[in-house]
């Protein structure tokens, strides 16, 4: 084995085994949360292993017990956004979404195991990968909501493709999927339990019969319970199906179902700003043609609240800095919202394009 980087202060341990190269986040303290030295890393190590002829897969894990990735550094988001520093946050965004379509993109087959927590820019990096992974400790979300944000990292262009009304549902709620609900809802591929997964591992490094990467994780895979996202599809499609939020609130006030009646009251204590541009996107990207131009959209997006709106620093200042959990989000109110809030973010235009 070979390693480019090892020891505890470094942020992703990067080596080779065999024909297998191995990226392991490694900040477990922070569940592995990506800062821009960590994009940075894994970009270089993709751009080393793409004519290797000695390597032929690539497999991504992280540190710790706790989970791949639990998104972005949202507190340097946050002093970037006060400070005024917009550049720094497009420079952030403009190199993760480029990794994000480099691993969708990349010539040789990428295995991302969603073990434990996988959230936001966990996404990023796992839910475009070639072959995902997903375990019984498996949580994934697409949460920006929570913080009167919207989904990036391409997270609206697998919400898009998701069955049904579920893309609008997950988006605008931020809901936690299980193993059986990601595979459900095209978040991932494979359900391998947790217990198999150094098995798995090994199976990549040795190349065991039979040799392919896709073919050697069916040997571990195991078909998970039914996603309880099926039976809650009544609801769901009828209820995500409105033309806006109000409306589909509205609708779930509607629904005799238990849950749909706490979903709306989920909603109504979000950012009216943050759910409009969310619902907006989502069924934008259906009209895309690609995951690139699902990025680009996205980048907008993320640079108009990083520049124009205050929710965005309001919501993680109340979930993450001073853990209040009582966001004043401006306007307060859906009824407050201006009409063509979502127009005029899907119409921002960044200083810098995402793609040059």
């Amino acid at each position: 084995m070979s390693e480019a980087a090892a020891g505890p202060e470094v942020k992703v341990h990067v080596r080779t085994d065999g024909s297998l190269g191995r990226l392991t986040l490694n900040r477990p303290q922070a569940i592995n949360a990506l800062d821009l030295d960590m994009i940075r890393a894994l970009a270089e190590a993709l751009d080393a292993w793409e004519h290797d002829t000695d390597l032929d897969t690539v497999l991504l894990d992280g540190a710790g017990e706790r989970g791949l990735c639990a998104g972005g550094d949202v507190r340097g988001l946050y002093e970037r956004t006060v400070a005024g520093d917009a550049e720094a946050s497009a420079v952030f965004f403009r190199e993760e979404y480029a990794l994000n379509a480099r691993i969708a993109e990349y010539p040789k087959p990428f295995v991302a195991f969603a073990d434990g927590i996988t959230m936001g820019g966990g996404i990023g990096l796992a839910g475009h990968a070639a072959l995902r992974i997903v375990t019984e400790r498996s949580k994934l979300a697409m949460p920006e909501t929570r913080i009167g944000f919207t989904p990036d990292v391409g997270g609206t262009w697998l919400l898009a493709r998701a069955p049904g009304r579920l893309g609008e549902f997950l988006g605008l709620t931020g809901r936690t999927m299980d193993a059986s609900d990601a595979v459900y809802a095209g978040f991932a591929d494979h359900f391998v339990p947790s217990a198999s997964l150094e098995g798995l591992r090994d199976a990549l490094q040795t190349r065991a019969d039979p040799s392919g990467p896709g073919e050697l994780v069916l040997l571990f895979d195991e078909t998970p319970e039914p996603s309880s996202l099926i039976a809650a599809r009544g609801w769901i499609d009828d209820a995500f199906a409105a033309d806006s939020v109000p409306e589909i609130i509205g609708r779930l006030r509607a629904r005799p179902e238990d849950e749909a009646s706490a979903t709306a009251d989920l909603l109504e204590e979000l950012s009216p700003t943050g759910l409009a541009v969310t619902l907006a996107a989502i069924r934008r990207v259906r009209t895309l043609p690609g995951l690139r131009d699902a990025l680009a959209q996205e980048y907008g997006l993320v640079m108009w609240f990083v520049t124009t709106q205050p929710d965005l620093a309001e919501g993680i200042r109340a979930q993450v800095i001073d853990k209040d959990r009582s966001p004043r989000w401006r306007p307060a109110t859906l009824a407050e919202l201006p009409a063509d809030a979502a127009a005029s973010a899907l119409s921002f235009t960044p200083a810098v394009p995402l793609w040059s």
